[in-house]
């Protein structure tokens, strides 16, 4: 894998020229040329795919120990999570409100820009203030018994408060969320009381998907999918490999199936050999066209896949379910530009060919893959050289798995840690 040139998380470089929602600056440029050389070169080797050292074995135990699963939703509770793009709190007052791995969370805009996460929970009762959804609103009323909080999570109201009894309101309010945007995008942590320190958990990536202008987009289509285990799922999402097969109907034969990555700490973005960058390599880099270089899909650990390009596209949430063989993905579709009818109606009907790929061919195959380990015939999946999206992800969340506590191995007696089998060859 290739790790593009690393940028200070501090020193981004200023704004250049972009049309529409994209922001180009010195450092997301910088990278998305280094990436383009990086796939020119892979183009012109005879479009190699990316390859490893060696052969990575994960047993099939990762995928069905419910020890392991639970300490793994224990993880995502305390990781940042990517819950909505800024421009779905788009002016003073907007809020989102959703449900988090049954945590009701409720994400608002104040008047002074600035974005606040709260678990959506009334402090009388614990009633969900907030159905969820988008919307605009400077007070939240409780539909209990109509207590009310303000964009700050402030409560601001109290009903019959005469007659209620002695209570100090003013440490009543919504139960604050640790939140932070980057990029335009909207991070949280579901768990009260857990800081977050969210230069050190994005390694920098923010500065390159500030290409996108994601704080400008537009939300065209929200939708849920059920699916197998979450990393089943993550799997696919970090897998070129299986287009031209599973994908042969649809649209699997029109990119390459050779990956090329690229990594920023725990995220990845995926690529292949593109021959369409060819056209680049008589062109000096400072005309480079940034558009043709910000394919691919790019993902945002441990449960982000965004594909598209600096137009709009697909961002989906991925969490895992109530058990250890299911997950819940949110497929978003995003447009850069307001829509007008005839956009949205394209737009609409591209979010329904997506959902249908994953639902029907992805997911179908991973809950039947699920399935198949279950029955005990295989101790491990293997991941190949040219997989090292899959190894990366498989041994990192194995060592945030072993650094936050004692492995589910230790009680379960199964087999969980990764192994990479050494091969010889390029």
């Amino acid at each position: 894998m290739s790790t593009p040139p690393k940028k200070s998380p501090t020193s981004p470089g200023g704004p250049i020229v972009r049309s529409a929602a994209s922001v180009e600056t010195e450092a997301n440029r910088s990278q998305l040329i280094a990436m383009a050389r990086d796939n020119i070169r892979h183009v012109v080797e005879g479009n190699t795919p990316s390859q490893t050292e060696s052969v990575l074995r994960v047993p099939v135990g990762n995928y069905l120990d419910p020890e392991r699963w639970q300490r793994e939703v224990e993880l995502f509770r305390r990781l940042p999570l990517m819950l909505a793009l800024g421009g779905e709190l788009r002016g003073p007052s907007s809020y989102k409100a959703m449900t988090v791995m049954d945590v009701p969370v409720l994400l608002t805009r104040g008047s002074d820009g600035e974005v606040r996460a709260f678990v959506n929970s009334c402090s009388h009762r614990g009633a969900v203030v907030v159905p969820d959804g988008i919307g605009t609103a400077r007070r939240f009323a409780c539909p209990y018994h109509n207590w009310t909080y303000d964009t700050k999570g402030d409560l601001v109201g109290v009903t019959d408060r005469e007659f209620f009894g002695d209570i100090d309101t003013a440490c009543m309010g919504l139960t604050p969320l640790a939140v932070a945007e980057r990029a335009g995008l909207v991070f949280v942590v579901i768990t009260p009381g857990v800081a977050m320190n969210i230069d050190e958990h994005l390694c920098g990536y923010d500065h390159v998907l500030d290409f996108f202008g994601f704080g400008d987009w537009h939300l065209v289509s929200s939708r849920e999918v059920e699916g197998p285990n979450w990393k089943v799922a993550y799997d696919g999402y970090l897998d070129f490999y299986h287009l031209p097969f599973l994908h042969r109907a649809t649209f699997g034969t029109e990119i390459s199936n050779k990956p090329i990555y690229y990594e920023w700490g725990p995220h990845q973005r995926m690529t292949s050999p593109d021959p369409s960058l060819l056209k680049l390599a008589d062109v000096p880099e400072s005309e480079w066209d940034m558009d043709l270089m910000c394919g691919g899909v790019w993902t945002i650990f441990p449960h982000i896949s965004f594909a598209g390009g600096n137009n709009g596209g697909l961002i989906s949430q991925l969490f895992p379910g109530r058990t250890p063989g299911s997950s819940v993905t949110i497929q978003n579709y995003y447009v850069a530009a307001e829509p007008d009818t005839e956009r949205r109606a394209e737009a609409e009907r591209r979010a329904d060919f997506l959902e249908m790929v994953v639902r029907d061919e992805d997911y179908f195959t991973g809950l039947r893959l699920q399935r198949a380990l279950a029955t005990g015939a295989k101790d491990h999946v293997i991941f190949g050289r040219n997989e090292g999206g899959g190894q990366r992800f498989h041994t990192l969340l194995d060592e945030m798995l072993q650094e936050s506590g004692p492995d589910s191995a230790h009680d379960s007696g199964l087999d969980t840690a990764v192994t990479p089998v050494h091969v010889s060859g390029r």
